[in-house]
């Protein structure tokens, strides 16, 4: 089931990878939003409040990991579409000794010091306690989030990415059923959610490493693929530092913006949670499309063709733009709707706020397009550090309009900080992405030119 994606039709080898993508970012996204379904439904709005406070510390933790293992899977890609298979394997055992490191260290680090920035984030005492369990139990489990995120990058970087599909979707009825059973029937309250959606997680790892061993011969690693090798590690933390730390730069301004709504009170907090849970859902379109381009160009560029490249960014766009004008549309007229998922208490008050967030996200859904398709496939061609540094216009968007809703107890303005980054790192994304394909252009010529002198 590995694709490669060097030939084909653009249009349709992109829209055939994004989709299986797509429908598991959601179903990872159900991981969380069950919890706080479940949660809302049955331990109440506060419970509720407490899962969403966690959501930024969550993304901070998880989003640098996720990005981490998908950059260190960036060479793995490009070997695989050079034809490359010995480099390529080579690149799988040392992307797994990194994560492996990388997540012992992420444990420890994160649960020494999660209580600290609970305080600092003014996380509200009367959620305090609840929200401490669940995301400490989350950071217990950072191994099983590894484990499915560096295989899920593996295959995908081969062309498969229908398999993560479909364990994710068998952990993601695990995560339903395990909620219901430790929330209801145990009386776990939020440390049940946590729980139900670190064994889902792990679950799909053990499903996708069983997989590997047994159905993709082109992974089966020899003993000298798992030595370190000094110049693969060397270009895998290059694309993959930079990627986690796009995600934790991003997940700064988040915090950021986190801290400034911690100030309103539980029930803006459990507003924004909800309105945050339906964006995501429909936002995963754009993280796919993103998913799909880093992987695309990487074959691409390893097998030296940038018209190719240009061609698929020219598809994503298409793809993208259209169904950000569609969604865009359907979430500012109906998304407060789906608000009664979550809520089951002071409806009154909750609702009216989620829509205030919806509306305003929903308007800029095509910078946020951009953000996902251009950063993601300049990372996928080799360049780490660039659109590292879009991130940090984002972040600065994000911190300086959360600072300025704090100071002015604004639940608009704290809604309006994540548009305000999408703009700020769209538009720098745009820029850097024709210096990228220039400069790209003539990296690839001097290779040819040394192949021939040679």
């Amino acid at each position: 089931m590995q694709t490669d994606m060097t030939v084909g039709k653009p249009m349709k080898m992109i829209l055939d990878f994004t989709v299986p993508v797509f429908v598991g970012n959601v179903f990872q996204q159900f991981y969380n939003m069950v919890d706080a379904i479940i949660v809302g439904k049955f331990v109440g709005t506060k419970g509720l409040a407490a899962v969403g406070s966690t959501g930024t510390i969550m993304f901070l933790i998880i989003g640098f990991l996720q990005g981490l293992t998908a950059g260190f899977t960036v060479l793995t890609s490009q070997k695989f579409g050079a034809g490359r298979m010995k480099e390529m394997r080579q690149s799988v055992g040392n992307a797994a000794l990194l994560s492996l490191i990388i997540s012992v260290i992420m444990t420890a680090v994160s649960m020494l010091g999660m209580r600290h920035l609970l305080l600092f984030m003014h996380t509200p005492e009367d959620i305090f306690e609840d929200a401490y369990v669940y995301i400490m139990i989350i950071c217990g489990g950072i191994f099983a989030q590894v484990l499915y995120n560096i295989l899920a990058s593996i295959l995908r970087a081969l062309g498969n990415s229908k398999i993560p599909l479909y364990f994710l979707i068998f952990s993601a009825l695990l995560n339903i059923v395990l909620d219901l059973i430790l929330i209801i029937n145990f009386h776990l309250g939020v440390a049940g959610a946590a729980w139900a959606t670190i064994i889902s997680q792990g679950v799909s790892g053990v499903l996708c490493l069983v997989y590997i061993i047994r159905s993709v011969p082109e992974l089966r690693l020899q003993k000298d693929d798992w030595k370190f090798d000094r110049d693969i590690s060397k270009k895998e933390i290059g694309v993959g530092i930079p990627m986690g730390l796009q995600y934790s730069i991003t997940a700064i301004g988040t915090m950021m913006v986190q801290s400034s709504l911690n100030i309103l009170g539980s029930y803006a907090v459990a507003s924004f949670t909800a309105g945050n849970k339906i964006e995501q859902i429909f936002t995963q379109a754009y993280v796919a499309l993103g998913t799909t381009m880093a992987t695309y160009n990487a074959q691409n560029i390893g097998a030296g063709n940038l018209d190719r490249v240009r061609k698929g960014f020219r598809c994503a766009h298409v793809i993208g733009i259209s169904y950000a004008v569609v969604t865009g549309l359907f979430i500012f007229s109906f998304g407060k709707y789906l608000s009664y998922l979550f809520i089951s208490d002071h409806v009154a008050r909750v609702i009216p706020m989620v829509d205030i967030y919806l509306k305003c996200v929903a308007v800029f859904f095509i910078p946020l397009h951009l953000v996902n398709i251009l950063r993601n496939g300049i990372q996928g061609m080799g360049y780490g550090l660039l659109p590292m540094m879009a991130g940090v216009a984002e972040l600065a968007g994000r911190g300086i309009t959360a600072t300025i809703a704090a100071s002015r107890h604004s639940y608009f303005g704290t809604c309006m900080a994540s548009p305000v980054a999408w703009i700020l790192a769209g538009g720098f994304l745009v820029l850097m992405y024709f210096y990228v394909m220039k400069d790209m252009g003539k990296k690839l010529r001097y290779g040819q030119q040394s192949e021939h002198q040679q």
